[in-house]
C-alpha cells in the first residue's frame, strides 16, 4: 500500500470513529434513559410535596376538630352558668371551625386525588422505564455486537487491499528479479564470446583471421629459432613427443585383469601353433 494510500485510509479511519462517536446511539438511549429516571424522580418528588402539605392540612383538621370538641364543651359549660352570651360566643366560634374543617377536608380531598394520580403516573413511568430498560440494553448489545462484526470486517478487507499490495509488489519483485538475472546471463555469454572486445575494436571477421594466422606464424617462427640455437631439429622434437608417450605407457601401472587375459590368448596361440 502506497504511502499516499495508506495516509488516505487514516485518515478516513479517524473522521470515520469521529463521526461513529457523535452518532452512537447506545449514548443516546442511555442519555433517554436518564431523561425518563428524571421525570420519573420529578414525579416522585411532587407526589412527596404533595403528601406533605396533604398532612399538614390533615394535622390542622384535627386541631380544628379538638377546637370544635372545646367549644362544645365551652357551651354546655356557659348554659350550666345561665351565661347564654358565652355559649352563644363558644357557638360561634365552634361555627367558625366547623367550616374551616369542610373546607380542609375539600382541599384534602382534591390533594388525595391528585396523589392517587401522580401514584398511577409514577407506576406508569416506572413500568416503562425498566421496559425502556430492556430494550436499551438489547439495542446496546445488538448495536456493540454490530459494531464489533464491522470492525473485524473492515479489518480484513484493510489486511485484505494491503496483502494485495503485497502480492503486487512480491510480482514485481519476482520480475525484475528474473529480468535482472536474464541480463546478467547474457552478458557472461556475450564476455565469453568476444562481443564486447568486437564492439569496442573496428576489425571485422577477416581482420581477426588474418590477425590470428599471423599470431600463429611468429610463435611457429620463434619456436624454430629456440630449437636452432639448442641444436634440434622438427624431427628430433618429433621423436622426443613419440618418446615421451612411449615412456608414460611403460610408466602406467598394469592391470592384472588385462594381464590374465593377454596370457591367455598367449597360451592360445602356443597351443595351436603345436598342433
Amino acid at each position: 500500500m502506497g504511502i499516499l494510500s495508506r495516509t488516505s485510509y487514516v485518515i478516513r479511519s479517524k473522521i470515520n470513529a469521529i463521526l461513529n462517536r457523535a452518532e452512537d446511539p447506545t449514548e443516546t438511549l442511555d442519555y433517554s434513559y436518564e431523561q425518563m429516571r428524571d421525570e420519573l424522580q420529578e414525579v416522585k418528588q411532587g407526589i412527596a410535596d404533595l403528601t406533605t402539605q396533604k398532612k399538614r392540612l390533615e394535622i390542622q383538621k384535627r386541631r380544628l376538630e379538638e377546637n370544635v370538641e372545646k367549644h362544645n364543651e365551652q357551651a354546655r359549660e356557659a348554659v350550666q352558668q345561665d351565661r347564654d352570651d358565652l355559649a352563644r360566643k363558644a357557638l360561634e366560634k365552634k361555627k367558625s371551625k366547623m367550616n374551616q374543617i369542610e373546607d380542609l377536608e375539600t382541599q384534602i380531598a382534591e390533594l388525595q386525588n391528585t396523589q392517587d394520580q401522580l401514584v398511577d403516573k409514577k407506576d406508569k413511568l416506572q413500568g416503562r422505564i425498566e421496559e425502556f430498560k430492556t430494550k436499551k440494553e438489547t439495542m446496546k448489545a445488538r448495536y456493540e455486537a454490530a459494531e464489533a462484526s464491522t470492525r473485524v470486517s473492515e479489518a480484513m478487507s484493510g489486511v485484505g487491499d494491503e496483502m494485495a499490495d503485497v502480492s503486487r509488489a512480491i510480482e514485481n519483485a519476482e520480475s525484475r528479479t528474473e529480468e535482472m538475472e536474464a541480463r546478467s546471463q547474457a552478458m557472461d555469454e556475450l564476455q565469453d564470446t568476444g562481443a564486447f572486445d568486437d564492439a569496442l575494436s573496428d576489425e571485422d571477421e577477416i581482420d581477426r583471421e588474418l590477425q590470428s594466422g599471423r599470431t600463429d606464424r611468429e610463435v611457429d617462427a620463434e619456436l624454430e629459432t629456440l630449437r636452432a640455437e639448442l641444436g634440434k631439429s622438427s624431427g628430433d622434437a618429433e621423436v622426443d613427443a613419440a618418446d615421451a608417450d612411449s615412456e608414460a605407457d611403460a610408466d602406467a601401472p598394469a592391470d592384472p585383469e588385462v594381464e590374465a587375459e593377454l596370457e591367455e590368448l598367449q597360451q592360445e596361440e602356443d597351443a595351436d601353433a603345436s598342433n
